[in-house]
C-alpha cells in the first residue's frame, strides 16, 4: 500500500507547526523567558534553536522521508541500508511509546481547556475573585466524572480527525485550525495592547537582564529548544514520511522552528499585559492559565469575549498537538498490521482514553496514591508519569536520534534527503556531532535533583 503524502508544502508545515505548538508554548516559555533575563533568555533560546533544534528537526524529517512509512519501519530500514545494528529500531519504538504515553495525561489538561472554553462563554468568570477562581478549578479536579467527560471529548475529536487520513484528516484540519490559532493570538495581542498593561508586559518579557541569566537559565533555554520543537517525540519522523521529494526539508524546518518560537512570544505578549493590568502576579504552569487568567478576564473590558477567544485558542493548540501524539502509533498500526486506518485510530483512541482514566482519578479518588519514595515521594500518578516522560524518556530518545544522525547515518544518504551540499552540509553534520553532548547536559540538568 502506497504511503499517503501531504498535498501541499503549506499543509505539511501547518500540520507540523500545529503538532509542535502545545500548551507548554502558551504558558511555560513566556514565563521562563521573563524570569530569566527577558530578551537575554530569548537570544540564548534562539541560539539553541539554530545550533541544536533546527539541525535535529531537519534530520528527523529526513529520516522519516527516507523510511517512508512509520517510525519503527524507518529506523529498521535506514539502519539496514547503512549496515548498522538492528538495535537502532529502539528509536522507532520510543517514537511511538513516548507520545502515546504522553497523550494519556496531556489529554486531561487539554480537557480542562475545552471545559474552560464553555465556562468563559457562559460568563462564569464575571466578577470572580482569586479565591473563587481557585475554588472553581478545584471543583473541576475533584469531580472524576466531569474530568472523564472532557478527557473523552478531547480524545474523540482527535481520533475523528486522524481517522480521515493524512490529507482529508490531518492536513485539512490543520489548514483550518492553525490560521485560526494565529488569528486569535493576534487579536488577543491587539486587545492586550489597548486594554492591558502592555509596557509592563513587554518589560517582563523583553527587557534584557543578563545578570538574571544564570547557568540554570541557559540550560532551561537549551531544554526548551529541544522540547518545544517536539524533537524525539516521533511526530517529525512520522510526518516526514508523508513529505514529497519536491519539498525542501531545510526550508520547512526553518519555518517550523520560527513559527513555533513566534507563537510562544506572541502568547507572552497577549497574556502578561492582561495579568499585570489587574494587579495579578505571573506564575508558571497550569495555575497561570486556569486560576490567574480567569480573574484577569473578570477585570477586563469585554472579559467574556476575551476569555472565550483565549480558551478557544488554547483548545486549538491542544488538538493539533494531539494529532502529532497519536499519529505515530496509528501510522505503525495501520501499516504493519491488518488493521485499517480508521480501526487503528479507534483502537489507539480507546487505549489512550482508558489509560487516561488513571490520571483522571489521580486528581481525586487516588489523590493520595504516591508510589515512589525519596525525592519523588510527593508526586502523584499524574505528576510522576509526566516527570518520567518529559525528563527521561523524551530526552533519551532525542539523544539516541542525535547519535544516530551525527555518527551512524552516512553523509551521502543525508545529502540525498536534505539536498544540502558544500559548506551547509558540513556545518549541519558538525552541529549534529555536537548535539548528543548538549542533550546529555540537558538530561543531567533534568535529573540532577533525583540522581543519587
Amino acid at each position: 500500500m502506497k504511503t499517503e503524502t501531504w498535498s501541499s508544502t503549506r499543509g505539511f508545515i501547518l500540520a507540523a507547526v500545529g503538532a509542535a505548538v502545545g500548551l507548554g508554548n502558551l504558558w511555560r516559555f513566556p514565563y521562563i523567558a521573563g524570569s530569566n533575563g527577558g530578551s537575554a533568555f530569548v537570544l540564548v533560546y534562539v541560539g539553541w534553536v539554530l545550533l541544536l533544534g533546527l539541525p535535529l528537526v531537519v534530520g528527523e524529517l529526513a529520516l522519516g522521508r527516507r523510511g517512508g512509512r512509520n517510525a519503527v519501519h524507518t529506523m529498521r530500514e535506514v539502519a539496514l541500508r547503512e549496515g548498522r545494528s538492528g538495535a537502532w529500531v529502539l528509536i522507532g519504538w520510543l517514537s511511538i511509546l513516548v507520545p502515546l504515553v504522553g497523550i494519556t495525561y496531556y489529554s486531561i489538561v487539554a480537557g480542562w481547556s475545552l471545559n474552560y472554553t464553555l465556562l468563559a462563554a457562559q460568563g462564569t468568570f464575571r466578577g470572580i475573585s482569586a479565591e473563587g477562581s481557585r475554588a472553581l478549578f478545584g471543583e473541576l479536579l475533584s469531580d472524576p466524572w466531569r474530568l472523564m467527560f472532557w478527557h473523552g471529548l478531547f480524545i474523540a475529536i482527535v481520533v475523528a480527525i486522524i481517522a480521515g487520513g493524512v490529507r482529508k484528516g490531518l492536513e485539512r484540519a490543520s489548514k483550518l485550525m492553525m490560521p485560526g490559532l494565529f488569528a486569535l493570538l493576534l487579536v488577543l495581542v491587539g486587545w492586550a495592547t489597548v486594554a492591558g498593561d502592555f509596557g509592563r508586559g513587554m518589560a517582563f518579557l523583553f527587557s534584557a537582564d543578563f545578570s538574571a541569566l544564570t547557568l540554570d537559565g541557559v540550560l532551561m533555554a537549551l531544554g526548551q529548544a529541544l522540547f518545544s520543537l517536539a524533537i524525539g517525540v516521533g511526530m517529525l519522523i512520522t510526518y516526514g514520511a508523508y513529505v514529497p521529494q519536491r519539498v525542501s526539508l531545510p526550508r520547512a524546518g526553518a519555518i517550523i522552528a520560527g513559527a513555533d518560537s513566534l507563537v510562544a512570544l506572541l502568547a507572552g505578549m497577549a497574556i502578561f499585559p492582561i495579568v499585570f493590568a489587574v494587579g495579578l502576579e505571573a506564575n508558571s504552569g497550569p495555575g497561570l492559565i486556569f486560576e490567574t487568567l480567569p480573574v484577569a478576564f473578570a477585570g477586563m473590558p469585554g472579559g467574556v469575549l476575551l476569555g472565550t477567544l483565549f480558551f478557544v485558542m488554547l483548545s486549538l493548540a491542544a488538538i493539533t498537538t494531539g494529532f502529532g501524539m497519536i499519529e505515530p502509533a496509528v501510522a505503525w498500526l495501520s501499516r504493519d498490521t491488518f488493521l485499517s486506518r480508521p480501526l487503528a485510530t479507534l483502537l489507539m483512541g480507546l487505549l489512550t482514553w482508558a489509560v487516561g482514566l488513571v490520571f483522571v482519578l489521580s486528581f481525586n479518588v487516588w489523590a493520595d496514591v504516591k508510589p515512589l519514595g525519596g525525592v519523588l515521594s510527593e508526586m502523584g500518578l499524574f505528576q510522576l508519569v509526566d516527570f518520567l516522560v518529559a525528563n527521561l524518556l523524551l530526552p533519551v530518545n532525542a539523544l539516541l536520534l542525535a547519535v544516530f544522525l551525527g555518527y551512524f547515518w552516512s553523509l551521502s544518504s543525508a545529502r540525498g534527503e536534505t539536498a544540502l551540499s558544500g559548506a551547509l552540509l558540513r556545518i549541519w553534520r558538525v552541529l549534529l556531532w555536537l548535539a548528543p553532548f548538549l542533550i546529555l547536559i540537558v538530561l543531567w540538568g533534568l535529573l540532577r535533583d533525583v540522581l543519587p
